[in-house]
């Protein structure tokens, strides 16, 4: 087995398929079905330490996602809620953690290849692992640089949008690959009718003259739990917010503000898309007053619906 990363460092169990393994005999067949043709489903999680603990964000919107993904492909995850719950708990206990990552993925096993997965098992793994900042500590502070990126996304038509999908993350790898070959931090990828959809691994926020736009679920973009929590939390505060947006490329240039959102960005600010600075350059006002608002209960504990605590 080659070098484990460094992110990895100090893991010592992943559950796979109703058991706790060491964390080097987590291993699949070399012709499993979704190493080839992309057929699994997945998740990610934030769990933060809080003063009350460990505390899973959003652990219910997430297993819905989950499972509703697994429909859309046909693939029928054979644990129930509570047992991957249990699990899941469980893991962070044994592996000593008071916040990390958590990564579900469910996915065609060792079978017969071909396009049709069916005769193929369905196995099931759990990982956690500590997790900072994706994009980086100075970036929630100070913001990233991104580009459009010439990959488009695809249309729910061509492949559904609404499930988070191995394979499909593909289309992200290639934005990122080339926004970050280009000296940039992150991508923003349009959509096949030219307007913005979303980030590689994020949704995107757009503020204007004091209002908030978030492109719309029609716009090709996967329906995020974290921008959910933001559009709550913005509404909260009293913004209005317009998350059925339309948003063209021309108007990310001359936005007061621009955000991502995503479990493992959160809330970060960007600075500048295609070298075109965005308001001052640095974090604005109403994304710090979402980034803040987005923090402190992860901190504090508070809004107790949005926490399962271990």
């Amino acid at each position: 087995m080659s070098e484990r990363p460094e992110m990895f460092e100090g893991v010592e169990e992943v559950w796979l398929d109703g058991e706790f393994v060491d964390f080097e005999d987590a291993q699949i067949h070399v012709l499993t079905h979704a190493l080839h043709y992309g057929t699994g489903v997945f998740e990610g999680v934030r769990c933060y330490d809080t003063d009350e603990g460990p505390a899973i964000f959003r652990w219910e919107e997430h297993l819905d996602r989950f499972f509703d993904s697994g429909e859309v492909y046909d693939l029928d995850i054979p644990f129930s809620r509570a047992e991957l719950t249990e699990a899941t708990e469980e893991l962070i206990r044994r592996e000593g953690l008071d916040s990390c990552y958590i990564r579900p993925i469910a996915f065609y096993g060792y079978g017969p290849l071909g396009l049709n997965p069916e005769p193929s098992p369905v196995q099931v793994a759990l990982a956690v692992w500590p997790w900072g900042a994706y994009l980086g500590d100075e970036a929630l502070e100070e913001g990233v640089d991104v580009a459009v990126s010439s990959w488009r996304k695809y249309a729910s038509s061509q492949i559904p949008t609404n499930a988070k999908t191995t394979g499909t993350y593909v289309n992200s790898v290639l934005a990122s690959l080339e926004a970050k070959g280009n000296g940039y931090e992150e991508a923003i990828v349009l959509n096949k009718q030219g307007n913005v959809a979303e980030g590689p691994g994020e949704n995107i926020f757009l503020v204007r003259d004091g209002e908030i736009y978030t492109t719309g679920l029609a716009e090709s973009i996967l329906d995020g739990i974290t921008r959910q929590t933001a559009i709550e939390l913005a509404e909260d505060m009293g913004y209005v917010v317009h998350d059925d947006a339309t948003v063209s490329r021309g108007e990310l240039y001359t936005a007061d503000e621009l955000f991502f959102t995503g479990t493992a960005a959160e809330v970060t600010p960007i600075r500048s898309v295609d070298d075109n600075q965005i308001g001052s350059g640095t974090k604005g006002p109403v994304t710090d007053d979402i980034q803040s608002a987005f923090f402190e209960p992860s901190a504090s504990g508070d809004r107790e619906e949005c926490f399962r605590y271990i």
